[in-house]
Order: C-alpha cells, then structure tokens, then sequence
C-alpha cells in the first residue's frame, strides 16, 4: 500500500491496562491477537463494507479492521453506536465503528452516516488518511511504516501529542494504542483482510 505495509511495523501489543478489558493473564502482541480473534465473528459482517473503503482510499482492511477491534470492539462496547461516555459533558464522546470524535473539545467532528455504515467508515479512514498527511510531513524523515504507526497514534489523540517515533504512545489511551492497533491488524492481515 502506499501508506506503508501493516505487516513492517514493529509492534509490542497491548498494555496489560488494554488487556485486562477481556481478563486477560497476558499483554502484548499475544493479547492483541486474543483481542482481535475474539471480535472476528462480529467483525465480519463489515468485511465487504471495510474492503471497500480501504480500496476507496489505500488503506488496508486489515488496518481498519484493527481501529475497529480497538475502538469499539466491532460494535460490542457502543451504546445506539455511541461510545466513550464522557459524565462531565453528560454524553458520549464518539460515534460509529470507528469512533469519530464529535466531542467539540476534542476532534470535533459532526458524524456522517449510521454508526456501521460505509459512510461513516469513510469518514474515518478520511480522518486516518488527514493524520498520515499530518505526520509525514511533521516526520519527513521517517520510513512511510514509521509514518503510520505515528498516524494510527494520531488518530487517537492528534498529531501535536506525536513527538518522537521511540515514545509514539505515550499520550495515547492506554499509552499503547498504535502498538495495539497494529499487533491487532497484523492479526487480521493473517486471517483474511487482504485488500
């Protein structure tokens, strides 16, 4: 891909904080795996709808399919597709699969279609696709798989918290989301996201 191949990037996996969301008596690369299988069966019911939209913007699947596993757990963890409640705002923070944020103190975005559908799947590779551009030209000297690794961590919490490709988490949730994403992706470029 164009972007850089999923399956080049270094990963360490989940944080022990991720994993423990499933009870895990792991981290890493092991329990973003365990993760991922376990939301498969629901994940495929949005294959053709994830093919599409990576081909549509370059993107491989099996990335996409990892944001989705990580964010929303293949739709398990939303409520009416809303997820991230946020009590100080008394309402949720992000919306679909891919979980846009519409928090105006945060990404500010106004969700476009319904949460599992096509529409809001582009909306969120769009997002993804502004944060490579964002990152390759913050990090010019970085390898394009550096890049989106640093774009995925991106995606979780902006461009200006990525400072260094070494410490690429370290304001992400869990302080390990580009690590998960991509151990979890890696999982799904195996088992059958190819495009």
């Amino acid at each position: 891909m164009s972007y850089g191949s999923i399956v080049d990037i270094t990963a360490s996996g989940a944080s022990w904080q991720t994993a423990q969301q499933d009870k895990l008596g792991c981290q890493g690369v092991d329990a973003s795996r365990t993760m991922a299988k376990t939301d498969s069966e629901r994940m495929r019911k949005y294959k053709t709808k994830i093919e599409n939209v990576g081909r549509k913007y370059g993107i491989e699947s099996a990335l996409i399919a990892g944001i989705i596993s990580r964010e929303s757990r293949a739709g398990n963890v939303l409520h009416n597709g809303w997820g991230d409640w946020n009590p100080s705002r008394g309402a949720y923070n992000a919306w679909g699969l891919m979980q846009v944020d519409v928090n105006p103190n945060g990404g500010g975005h106004t969700a476009r279609g319904e949460w599992d559908s096509e529409e809001h799947l582009c909306q969120g590779a769009e997002i993804l696709v502004y944060f490579i551009g964002r990152i390759r030209n913050k990090f010019s000297g970085w390898s394009r798989e550096q890049q989106l690794k640093g774009a995925i961590a991106a995606y979780n919490m902006g461009d200006g918290n990525v400072h260094s490709y070494d410490k690429v988490d370290e304001k992400t949730t869990g302080k390990d989301y580009s690590n998960d994403v991509v151990a979890r992706a890696q999982w799904y470029k195996d088992n059958g996201y190819n495009s």
